[in-house]
């Protein structure tokens, strides 16, 4: 995703301002700091923008995860969820909890399913993540009236998809709290870090301390702060939120520029005979990050990534294949293969995640192909890879 490719004078600025200062930490030291505050500006613009009530900013899109996990109760022995296609980050915030990761199917728009969703629900359900992957959404609605009918905690895990909204409303508000990573390869970057939303007033005030060791944050003597509860360190640094703060003042710009390429390129594409498109629930409200597209078969797919390679066009995800995004490929996940014994391992309720069956979503996976987005082709190299993917795909269809 393209945060890295549009460091300019504005992230030198931001930064030179925290560096001038001296005070890289985001808490305290009010007078050294000559009133620049970059983590709360962020976190005001940025809730400004989702048109949520707060946002709290923390070190990575795991961190947050995290954080919103605790900040909503899930805890020991509470089963969460989840989708096979994400990043396994997802997946490890549940395990840090103690808590224990189901997986349910995936449908065309490549995020769970409702339907999915309602065949995984045991009584010991108490949370459902849907993942909005690759800059779009899931039926986020359906999902948001089945888990109030079920009486299970929503959490959007939304880190690739910001500036992505369904309906107008922006993915990572519709749940109890929405998660987003700005990390090196995200649609706007910090370097590392990540947020957590939420219009949740208890639900905040539990995140902003356990982010940062239980700390209140009342008052202006960090030493005096009560504590209100355990926690960890997931602070984010004044550097990164510098960089962040930048790069979120440029997100118009970037949503305008991917959505533009990723409609010439698909509007060329739909030329082809076989290929189809992911499922867009809301097409407006797709951030435009990936063109997502289906071969007829895992051997077209597997002949597709070769031929587009071979071509020059890069940036084409096989995720059926792919180590990263797809528990299919997660070894060590599925023999829960860790450093130390895990909580999860403890609980009766533990799956053999070794034999998990998927077949619904293992249909899908492995005829998807992910494209990415490039806010840097001149009009000549777009027509360019536009060429180049018709030419490859003809090949194979």
């Amino acid at each position: 995703m393209p945060g890295f490719e549009i460091f300019g004078d504005e992230e030198r600025s931001q930064v030179n301002d925290v560096l001038e200062t001296g005070v890289l930490f985001r808490y305290g030291f009010d007078g050294a700091r000559q009133g620049h505050w970059k983590a709360r500006e962020f976190e005001a613009e940025l809730a400004q923008r989702l048109k949520v009530a707060h946002a709290h900013l923390c070190a990575s899109g795991t961190a947050a995860l995290s954080i919103a996990m605790a900040a909503c109760g899930i805890g020991a022995g509470d089963e969460v969820i989840v989708p096979p296609f994400t990043f396994v980050a997802t997946v490890e915030s549940v395990l840090m909890a103690g808590a224990v990761p189901v997986f349910a199917e995936i449908d065309e728009t490549l995020c769970l399913s409702p339907e999915g969703i309602e065949a995984a629900v045991t009584p010991a359900t108490r949370a459902v993540i849907p993942v909005h992957m690759c800059g779009s959404m899931a039926r986020i609605d359906e999902i948001q009236a089945l888990c109030d009918r079920k009486g299970l905690i929503l959490l959007e895990d939304a880190c690739q998809s910001v500036g992505a909204s369904y309906r107008g409303k922006a993915l990572g508000s519709f749940g109890k709290a929405g998660c987003f990573s700005f990390d090196p390869v995200k649609t706007i970057t910090c370097g590392e870090g990540g947020a957590v939303v939420t219009d949740d007033q208890d639900v905040y005030k539990a995140a902003h301390a356990y982010a940062d060791h239980g700390h209140d944050h009342i008052g202006t003597d960090r030493g005096a702060e009560d504590h209100l509860i355990i926690g960890a360190n997931y602070r984010i640094s004044e550097l990164n939120a510098a960089v962040g703060l930048a790069q979120l003042r440029k997100l118009d710009w970037i949503l305008d520029t991917q959505r533009r390429n990723k409609a010439a390129i698909k509007t060329a594409m739909q030329a082809v005979d076989g290929v189809t498109f992911r499922q867009l629930p809301d097409p407006e409200g797709d951030s435009a990050t990936f063109l997502t597209f289906f071969m007829p078969d895992l051997q077209s797919a597997r002949a597709a990534v070769k031929a587009l390679g071979q071509a020059g066009v890069d940036g084409c995800f096989h995720w059926f294949d792919n180590n990263w995004h797809y528990l299919r490929k997660w070894n060590h996940f599925q023999a829960l293969r860790a450093s130390a014994r895990l909580a999860v391992q403890t609980l009766p309720n533990c799956p053999d995640y070794g034999s998990i069956a998927l077949p619904a979503s293992d249909a899908l996976m492995e005829r998807a192909i992910s494209m990415q987005i490039k806010l840097g082709w001149t009009e000549a190299q777009l027509q360019q890879r536009i060429d180049a993917t018709l030419a490859a795909l003809k090949e194979v269809v």
